[in-house]
């Protein structure tokens, strides 16, 4: 990692660590990082060396350096450089790692590029969220009769699970076995006027997600039905290629905020490919036998892409935690090292509540111009104390179910 002697350094750093964008002068590089192992606490040294890896990989793409010096009557009196990288980090892993007694050392490998124009997420960029994804739908089942796909509505969001997993930039729950809407060809369904969906709230608590994925697969069906039918005549077709085999994909990706229930991204994902598997060669969406069709492959693009739109809509988002237990001026949250939380972030708190004549709204947050710092951090569950002030938390009204946010 580089470093400067002598003038003080300001190191600004936007390292979006979101699968989701168009790489663009993409490279794959390598960053190394150190950190010191303190008080046996691997976790997070091993996840400081982690960060100092990444601002490595940045600085080596593109770092922009300034020197502003300052005089006063001809003489030197102020030396300042600046340096400042922009990069978006894709794809990151870890190649390598190293302990001696209490250094540790980490390689990580990545694919980068430009960050101008990407958000900048602050401290929230380095906790994971946690997303809820659900089963989607099949609108017409009949058309998953050729290669016996019908376990479309819970394989394909597994197959989102794996790759949004892979990324490592979110905690992911699965929820396939539960449903978001009661008529998938008319979803998003049972919205209030202000385009919120009035399930997602209840689901969102009961599974502790921040945002919860959802999505209805339109279209698997083939082009021509009769291509595919047991007669020698369709079979000597399909062999000398005289058959319409295409296939079409067409699924509704939703993503919605738990909190609000209001939709944070929407998109439509299409697919199409020749389905020339012969008939019983296919058991399942996403089996060895259909990631061999070349509509197996078209498939699996569509569902990088729609993993990758998830990572993207969710990168600028900020990172929000229930208050499950107040004491005085002790909080307890929901979140803990799993989200990447560390003793000494500081989170700022939300009051949540709702008007007696719209119960059935989303709640409001208001701010209650206070602060929390962790100092006990467990996998789940995190403490901390209210920042500096005579006030308890009591006397604040924070309570059970508000929120607490790291922009």
């Amino acid at each position: 990692m580089s470093t400067w002697p002598a003038a003080p350094l300001l190191l600004a750093l936007i390292l979006a660590l979101a699968v989701g964008a168009p790489a663009a002068r993409a490279v794959v590089l390598e960053g190394v990082g150190h950190a010191t192992v303190v008080n046996g606490d691997l976790d997070r040294a091993r996840s400081q060396a982690r960060e100092a890896a990444l601002r490595d990989l940045a600085l080596q793409y593109e770092a922009s350096v300034s020197t502003r010096d300052t005089m006063e009557n001809g003489v030197l009196t102020e030396s300042r450089t600046e340096l400042a990288a922009q990069a978006r980090a894709r794809n990151v892993q870890v190649v390598d790692e190293q302990r001696s007694g209490n250094r540790l050392r980490l390689v990580v490998r990545a694919d980068v590029t430009d960050g101008q124009g990407s958000c900048q997420a602050g401290s929230a960029y380095r906790l994971k969220k946690r997303v809820a994804v659900l089963g989607f739908p099949l609108v017409q089942p009949d058309q998953a009769r050729v290669g016996q796909i019908g376990d479309v509505n819970t394989a394909l969001p597994e197959q989102i699970q794996a790759r949004l997993r892979a990324s490592q930039g979110l905690q992911v729950l699965s929820a396939t076995q539960s449903g978001l809407f009661e008529d998938p060809v008319d979803a998003p369904t049972r919205q209030l006027s202000s385009n919120q969906l009035t399930n997602v709230v209840a689901l969102a608590r009961e599974l502790g997600a921040q945002f919860v994925v959802a999505g209805v697969v339109r279209d698997v069906g083939i082009s021509d039905p009769a291509a595919w039918n047991t007669s020698l005549w369709a079979g000597l077709k399909r062999g000398i290629g005289a058959s319409d085999r295409s296939r079409r994909f067409v699924v509704d990706l939703m993503v919605f905020d738990g909190l609000s229930g209001s939709p944070v991204y929407q998109e439509r994902f299409r697919a199409a490919g020749d389905w020339n598997a012969e008939p019983g060669s296919s058991t399942g969406f996403a089996s060895a036998g259909f990631l061999k069709t070349d509509y197996g492959r078209a498939v699996s693009g569509a569902v990088d892409r729609m993993a990758s739109a998830i990572d993207a809509a969710l990168a600028c988002q900020p990172f929000m935690t229930r208050v499950v237990r107040v004491d005085d001026r002790s909080i307890t949250l929901a979140s803990g090292a799993t989200a990447g939380l560390r003793p000494g972030d500081e989170l700022h708190l939300y009051r949540s509540g709702r008007h007696w004549d719209a119960l059935d709204q989303a709640p409001e947050l208001n701010d209650a111009e206070a602060t929390v710092t962790l100092d006990r951090v467990h996998p789940d569950v995190s403490s901390g104390t209210l920042g500096q002030g005579g006030q308890g938390a009591p006397e604040l009204n924070i309570q059970r179910d508000d929120i607490a946010i790291i922009w």
